[in-house]
């Protein structure tokens, strides 16, 4: 449920940045989120998981890229849609860019709004979904961007 910051007054109040991924939406922490930025050109990693698209230049850096589709185990297009983005996703020093179909809106909502991942999904090694949201009578699953990236969780908060 979107809800404006003056509602949510006296509670932990959480941002999320929404994106679309195979028709479904999915969120991660907007303080996790650098940037938004057109996919550019991606280089191959020979021999990288089957998930990492490459690697990019971004300011300076090199950046691994993901296919958020390939990530969360979700049919893959090889469409070039124009509203394809990639998010720039942060963990300490980390910096990891995630390929998603569509970027949406910002989430802003409370603690007691997440409930837990249904019991009966299947369960993996890694699995980023640490919650869900109900949103305009759909849900949002909630990604945990260490899980998500790879990234050790002991890599410190920005």
């Amino acid at each position: 449920m979107n809800a404006a910051p003056e509602m949510l007054a006296g509670t932990a109040a959480r941002c999320w940045l929404s994106f679309r991924l195979d028709g479904q939406l999915y969120a991660a922490p907007l303080a996790r989120v650098s940037e938004v930025i057109r996919p550019g050109e991606i280089t191959p990693v020979p021999g990288a998981a089957p998930d990492l698209l490459g690697v990019r230049h971004l300011r300076g850096r090199i950046v691994p890229v993901l296919d958020g589709r390939r990530r969360l185990g979700l049919v893959v297009h090889d469409d070039a849609d124009e509203d394809v983005r990639v998010v720039m996703l942060g963990h300490g020093p980390h910096l990891v860019g995630l390929r998603v179909d569509a970027v949406g809106e910002l989430l802003i909502f409370s603690d007691e709004a997440v409930s837990a991942p249904p019991p009966n999904r299947t369960q993996r090694d890694e699995d980023p979904v640490q919650g869900v949201l109900e949103s305009k009578g759909s849900f949002v699953a909630l990604l945990d961007v260490c899980r998500l990236c790879r990234l050790p969780a002991d890599a410190g908060a920005h």
